[in-house]
């Protein structure tokens, strides 16, 4: 049996997935603004071995519900939220091990700074950065940002191909590995022969180069997506390394681990050299009496309204102007609110029960679906994190499948084996362009 993968799923605000619950009396999440915040969390993350932290984002605001964003804003759905890198050098430098994965859209940044961005943090945290690329949904963002791309949904992951081409021209080919001499004796840092622009031109896209940063310890950050529409899947296929899967059944993960591995292949890739994550939340007692406590506990939290304008404002579909027996294709809006109104497993699945219950069920998803790991959320913090730090991990690795220490390397290397990019990632084909040297 395989080691079980573990990253902590987070944002930089509030209310990130379980809404309503920042006003739980045992929640610390409106500290989200104090570095200390972060800078406890990754040492917790750390002492409970978790692979990564895995930082999401949004650059809008949920306002579909209602048609306006007044209960986004009021139940801090998402709003208000910070940079998420912004917390990670700080992060990195109280911790050796863990992972950083943080949210960046391809949609509105532009590639030549954001290339920079992430070299500099895979400098900063010594090889463990990875970049979550998605490339955003909400409308609200593109009026946020004066785009007036009217791409649809697969038009974006057009754009986003050509932003990775960008981003593996200037991470990959820019700098050879020789470059950087540092010859004090002879004042030469770098061998300008050895830096090389890029000059792409594309349909999106003009960036001549070179690469401002010299090469990082992985070169590419981890690659992580998460999209589920067919495009989405062909997207992660061709280009991530390791992706968060919708779905909280058995047959739904299954279905969609063994199509994305199956899409890899036909790009020529490994699928062993791809990690898959499905999302999970946990409420762990040491006797049943604990563990319902805090479910109940956490229900009295749980805002219906919260929820209903997080789902509204990712479907695009305003609940406030259907009635309850009216259907939404083949749904029923009530069982979509009824859905909406309880903790038990609406974003993600629920695995309720005590350390040996939970551990029962973590590895029956494994065996059965033929995943690698999960994306645990949390319901308080740090509440969520140190229970199952404290109550699953000594029965995950009495079964010997969680790691008991970390080993040595990069965030890839410990993922993978290697530190950089295989050869069967398209990402190699730009390795050996032999570009032009031009002053």
């Amino acid at each position: 049996m395989k080691e079980i993968c573990i990253n902590a799923f987070e944002m930089n605000c509030v209310g990130h997935i379980m809404h309503g619950l920042w006003t739980h009396p045992g929640n610390t999440r409106h500290y989200y603004k104090d570095l200390n915040y972060w800078i406890e969390l990754a040492e917790l993350l750390e002492r409970g071995m978790f692979d990564a932290l895995f930082l999401a984002d949004v650059v809008g605001v949920y306002d579909t519900y209602k048609q306006g964003m007044d209960t986004a804003i009021q139940e801090a759905v998402q709003i208000p939220v910070n940079d998420p890198l912004m917390v990670i050098s700080a992060m990195a430098n109280v911790t050796n091990h863990l992972g950083f994965a943080v949210t960046v859209s391809t949609t509105y940044e532009h590639p030549y700074g954001h290339a920079r961005r992430m070299s500099t943090l895979d400098h900063l945290t010594k090889g463990r950065i990875a970049w979550n690329v998605v490339t955003s949904h909400l409308s609200s963002a593109e009026r946020n940002f004066d785009a007036n791309l009217k791409l649809n949904h697969d038009e974006r992951y057009d754009l986003g191909d050509e932003y990775l081409e960008v981003c593996y021209k200037l991470w990959e080919a820019s700098w050879e590995d020789s470059a950087v001499i540092r010859d004090t004796e002879n004042k030469i840092y770098a061998d300008p022969k050895k830096v090389h622009k890029i000059n792409h031109v594309g349909k999106h896209f003009n960036v001549e180069g070179p690469h401002l940063s010299e090469p990082s310890p992985q070169r590419t950050p981890v690659i992580y997506q998460a999209g589920m529409s067919d495009r989405g899947r062909d997207f992660a296929a061709k280009h991530a390394e390791c992706i968060f899967l919708g779905g909280k059944d058995i047959e739904t993960l299954k279905y969609f681990a063994n199509d994305i591995r199956e899409r890899a292949e036909e790009y020529g890739r490994d699928p062993a050299h791809i990690k898959l994550f499905a999302g999970i939340c946990i409420i762990v007692g040491r006797t049943h009496d604990e563990y319902i406590s805090k479910f109940k506990n956490f229900q009295k939290s749980w805002s219906v309204e919260g929820n209903i304008a997080h789902y509204s404002g990712g479907s695009g579909i305003d609940l406030s102007q259907y009635n309850s027996d009216d259907y939404i294709g083949d749904i029923p809006v009530n069982q979509i609110i009824k859905n909406l109104s309880s903790i038990d497993g609406k974003w993600f699945k629920l695995v309720m029960g005590t350390p040996a219950h939970v551990a029962d069920e973590m590895q029956c998803i494994i065996e059965e679906t033929g995943i690698d790991g999960f994306n645990l959320v949390q319901y308080t913090s740090p509440g969520t994190f140190k229970d199952f730090i404290d109550l699953v991990v000594p029965e995950l690795q009495k079964r010997e499948l969680y790691k008991k220490n970390y080993s040595r390397g990069t965030y890839r290397e410990r993922l993978f084996g290697f530190s950089k990019l295989p050869k069967d990632h398209i990402a190699n084909q730009y390795r050996n362009i032999s570009y032009t040297h031009s002053k």
